[in-house]
């Protein structure tokens, strides 16, 4: 089963970035498969490897007595996994980096944004590439295993769990692991009961409009408080802080985002779905369709320019997204043969799309009118904005 999973466009990724700067970071969630990531590029290059995980003690302690002169004598490719554990390496990569008699190239394996991380962005601006790491998408597992990787998430270990009862257990462990020792590595203070019980909330929020006061309410705190609260799982890669659009367009914009959870595993495990059949009877089967296919789209194409946008008056567009100078709007539809509405029209019309691609989880592509498109979410790994 490994073997037959494809991450040759991340792998390629790696090997281009890599070539043109000396630092390339991989940023992505615990348990993504970021690890193999890298062993598997190192096994494909043909120089000497240095990896040291920062989670682990000894290798830590390899680092701490002097770690410029260890990591400016290394020579070919310099692995530092869990970098996040030790933010005050960054600084020291700085001037080796920049050495121009410097023999070694350097990939940074990170489960935590640069925003939670001090100095980071100070430390190597400039100076190294980015790639985001998601869990197994539809081009991983073939779209033929659509249902499957809906229903257990991209998480590999969950994905490929024999049944949903080692599922179900992978699942706990994980999310009891990130709460209580992921959470404090990176120097939160949250206790980790408040941010378990923030989590499952917002579960049940899963693609809605950010309502700081009303999560503040339900939970007893500030609104402050569940505003750190989300800032800190998106920062983990766990949820996702969808922007709304702007422009002059003389209409009452919705201002506020929205906020998704990123692994339909990890949804439907805080929601107490275990099944195809739960989850095709839930309440929140039509917003877990959404999640899903938006996290599919943004993992294609990139989530730099993604937003969505919705008037005050009830037009809503589920994702906006700027790709190579044009406009794509994205509407998810979790139904056996969508149609157009007046909604689509409207913001069609009010963003100056280019194209509208109607995702759904059907068989057949077909167009709706000349601008909008029926589009099966399996045919997304041979999928080109083309239009």
């Amino acid at each position: 089963m490994l073997g037959s999973l494809n991450r040759n466009t991340l792998l390629e990724g790696i090997q281009k970035r890599i070539d043109f700067t000396p630092a390339v970071a991989l940023l992505g969630a615990r348990q993504v498969g970021k690890t193999t990531l890298a062993r598997d590029f190192a096994a494909l290059i043909k120089e000497e490897v240095t990896f040291y995980d920062l989670e682990l003690p000894a290798d830590r302690e390899a680092l701490s007595t002097d770690p410029h002169r260890i990591l400016s004598e290394q020579k070919g490719l310099v692995i530092l996994d869990e970098v996040q554990r030790a933010p005050e390496l960054f600084a020291l990569l700085r001037p080796i980096i920049d050495n121009p008699k410097r023999k070694a190239r350097f990939l940074l394996l990170g489960s935590a944004s640069w925003d939670l991380i001090k100095g980071v962005s100070e430390s190597l601006a400039g100076r190294i590439s980015f790639i985001d790491v998601s869990g197994f998408s539809l081009e991983t597992t073939g779209p033929e295993n659509q249902s499957d990787l809906w229903l257990k998430g991209g998480f590999p270990k969950a994905y490929l769990a024999p049944d949903m009862e080692l599922w179900q257990l992978w699942m706990e462990n994980f999310t009891r692991t990130f709460l209580e020792r992921d959470i404090p590595g990176i120097g939160s203070q949250v206790a980790p009961e408040a941010l378990s019980r923030f989590w499952r909330m917002l579960a049940h929020y899963h693609g809605q409009t950010w309502n700081a006061q009303e999560l503040a309410n339900s939970m007893d705190v500030s609104h402050k408080t569940v505003t750190r609260y989300r800032d800190l799982l998106a920062g983990t890669f766990m949820i996702r802080v969808l922007p709304p659009w702007f422009e002059n367009l003389g209409k009452r914009l919705v201002k506020s985002p929205k906020v998704y959870l990123r692994d339909s595993g990890i949804l439907h495990h805080l929601l107490g779905i275990q099944s195809h059949h739960q989850l095709h009877t839930h309440p929140r089967y039509g917003a877990s369709w959404e999640g899903f296919a938006l996290e599919q789209i943004l993992t294609k194409f990139g989530d730099q320019n993604a937003y969505f946008y919705a008037t005050q008056n009830g037009a809503e567009l589920d994702l906006f997204l700027t790709h190579q100078g044009k406009r794509y709007g994205f509407e998810f539809k979790c139904t056996d043969a969508p149609k157009t509405t007046k909604s689509m029209h409207t913001t069609s019309a009010d963003l100056k799309l280019d194209h509208l691609y109607v995702v759904y989880p059907g068989q057949k592509q077909y167009p709706l009118n000349e601008k909008m498109t029926a589009l099966p979410l399996i045919d997304l790994p041979e999928f080109d904005l083309s239009y």
